[in-house]
């Protein structure tokens, strides 16, 4: 589902990454650990396709980067330690806005599937801005599973969750793993 070679990311005279390999079978879940620094969030904004890698070899799904982008990205879910989301539209409305960029079929009825699995059923017509941090990080990780994608890169998906908010992204994790789908964080 990913493979990567002899991988490297180079910021002006300093490298980043250097000829790394790194290979993941549809339905895996890996975990890249490492002290601050090490590139794992360098790495996966290369997987995501929002870094261009410097020299090396990455295919997704079939789709090599950075020159298929617009085909990986479709078969992406992500979730990165900033929500990025839309403050100023509803949970709901963020929800749909994304859908309708995947296609997804039967939005409004995902939609509603995604807010009870992320615990905002309730805040559903509240606007983002308004959220906590948890929240919004919440409705991020709602975003990212919406489509139903075949791969879930996830970055710091904790951050800014609380105890029930990480036992809801565990449970996320373990219904997108059983279904086969491929998770790198």
């Amino acid at each position: 589902m990913i493979e990567v070679r002899s991988l490297v990311k180079r910021f002006g005279p300093k490298t980043v990454l250097r000829g790394l390999d790194f290979s993941v079978a549809q339905g895996e879940f890996v975990a890249l650990l490492g002290p601050n620094g090490a590139g794992k969030t360098t790495f996966l904004r290369i997987l995501s396709s929002l870094s261009r890698q410097s020299l090396g070899e990455v295919k997704i799904a079939g789709y090599y980067l950075p020159h298929q982008s617009a085909a990986v990205r479709r078969r992406l879910g992500v979730v990165s330690h900033l929500p990025l989301l839309y403050g100023d539209l509803s949970a709901e409305e963020n929800l749909r806005f994304y859908g309708r960029m995947y296609g997804v079929p039967r939005l409004e009825e995902r939609s509603a599937e995604v807010l009870e699995l992320v615990g905002l059923t309730a805040r559903r017509r509240d606007l983002v801005r308004t959220f906590s941090r948890g929240m919004q990080q919440r409705l991020a990780i709602g975003r990212a599973i919406l489509h139903d994608p075949d791969v879930l890169l996830l970055d710091e998906p904790h951050t800014g969750l609380d105890q029930d908010a990480c036992s809801m992204l565990d449970e996320v994790l373990r219904q997108v793993a059983v279904r086969g789908r491929t998770v790198v964080m």
